[in-house]
C-alpha cells in the first residue's frame, strides 16, 4: 500500500513537472499567435494573455499581400519541392553503395565521410568555392552544397545493412544489376527510413536562412526564413525604417503596426511545420533511433 501511494505521488510530481515545462515552452509561441490575431491598435494597451481581445486578421492580410514576402514564400516552396527529392536520391544511392560488403575500400571511404562531420573548411574557404563554382546569386546554391548529408547517409546505410543479404544475392542470381536491385529490392524495403530522411530534408530546406543570407544578394532569391530573420534583427537593432514598418506602411488603410507584422510573419513561417510535425512524429523518433543500432 505504501509503495502504491509512493508510485502515485511520483507520478503526480512527474506530470506536474512536465505540465510546467510545457507551459513554459509553449506560452511564448501562443503569445505571438495571440498578438498576430489581435487588433494592432488594441495590442498597444498590453495585457494580452490567453486570447485575442479584439480579433482581427488585418495583419495576415497585410503580410500575405506583400509582394516581397510572397516572393520569398515561392522561393522556399520551390526550394523544398526540388531539394527534398534531390537529397533523397543522393543520400540513398550513396548509402546503398557504402552498404555493399564487396565494395573495395569501403571502411576507408566511410571514414572519409564521417571525417567531414567533425571537420570542415570553414566559412571563407566554403564561400570561395561557392563563388568559384558560380553559385553566388544562383538558385542552385540552395541545392548543390547541401546535397549530401553524412548523418542522413549513416541512418540509411545502417538500415540497409540490417536488411537480409539473401534478398540481394537472390536478385543477383536472377540477373539483376545494382541499379535494378537498388530500385526494386532495397529501396522499397527502406520506406520508413526514406520517409524519415525526407522529413528531415523538408524541415532543413523550409527553415534554412543562412545560405540565403550569405550567398545571395538578389531579393528575388530571398527565402522566407531569411525574411523573418531580417525583420527580427532590424527590430533588435532599431533600424530607422525596418521591413516590418515598410509592410505596415504599404498596407494602406489596414490597422496594422510593425509589431503585429513581426508577430504575423513569425506565424506564417512556423505554422506549416507545426501542422505537419504531429503527423510525422513517429518517423522522427524512429529515424533518430536507427543510428543507435550500429555504426
Amino acid at each position: 500500500m505504501v509503495q502504491k501511494k509512493g508510485f502515485r505521488l511520483s507520478s503526480v510530481l512527474i506530470y506536474a513537472a512536465l505540465s510546467l515545462l510545457f507551459i513554459i515552452t509553449f506560452y511564448p509561441f501562443w503569445n505571438i499567435f495571440v498578438l498576430s490575431l489581435n487588433d494592432a491598435t488594441d495590442s498597444l494597451r498590453g495585457g494580452l494573455m490567453l486570447w485575442p481581445r479584439v480579433f482581427s486578421i488585418d495583419s495576415y492580410k497585410a503580410v500575405l499581400s506583400d509582394t516581397a514576402l510572397l516572393s520569398s514564400l515561392r522561393v522556399t516552396l520551390l526550394r523544398t519541392a526540388v531539394g527534398v527529392p534531390l537529397n533523397l536520391l543522393a543520400v540513398t544511392t550513396l548509402a546503398y553503395a557504402l552498404s555493399q560488403r564487396d565494395l573495395i575500400g569501403r571502411r576507408q571511404i566511410n571514414l572519409l565521410f564521417v571525417f567531414t562531420m567533425y571537420f570542415s573548411g570553414g566559412l571563407i574557404p566554403t564561400y570561395m568555392i561557392v563563388k568559384w563554382l558560380g553559385l553566388i546569386d544562383n538558385f542552385l546554391v540552395y541545392l548543390l552544397p547541401g546535397l549530401y548529408n553524412v548523418y542522413w547517409m549513416i541512418l540509411v546505410r545502417t538500415y540497409m545493412e540490417g536488411l537480409p543479404y539473401s534478398m540481394i544475392e537472390s536478385a543477383r542470381i536472377d540477373g539483376a544489376n545494382d541499379i535494378q536491385i537498388f530500385a526494386k529490392v532495397v529501396l522499397p524495403s527502406c520506406a520508413p527510413v526514406v520517409a524519415t530522411i525526407g522529413l528531415f530534408s523538408a524541415i532543413y530546406h523550409w527553415n534554412a536562412w543562412y545560405d540565403s543570407y550569405i550567398y545571395t544578394n538578389k531579393p528575388a532569391l530571398e527565402t522566407l526564413s531569411n525574411t523573418l530573420v531580417k525583420i527580427l534583427n532590424q527590430y533588435q537593432t532599431g533600424a530607422m525604417m525596418t521591413q516590418a514598418q515598410q509592410m505596415a506602411a504599404s498596407a494602406k488603410r489596414l490597422p496594422v503596426s510593425s509589431e503585429s507584422i513581426r508577430m504575423t510573419v513569425t506565424m506564417v513561417t512556423t505554422i506549416p511545420i507545426i501542422l505537419v510535425y504531429p503527423f510525422v512524429q513517429k518517423y522522427f523518433i524512429k529515424g533518430m533511433m536507427l543510428g543507435s543500432v550500429k555504426e
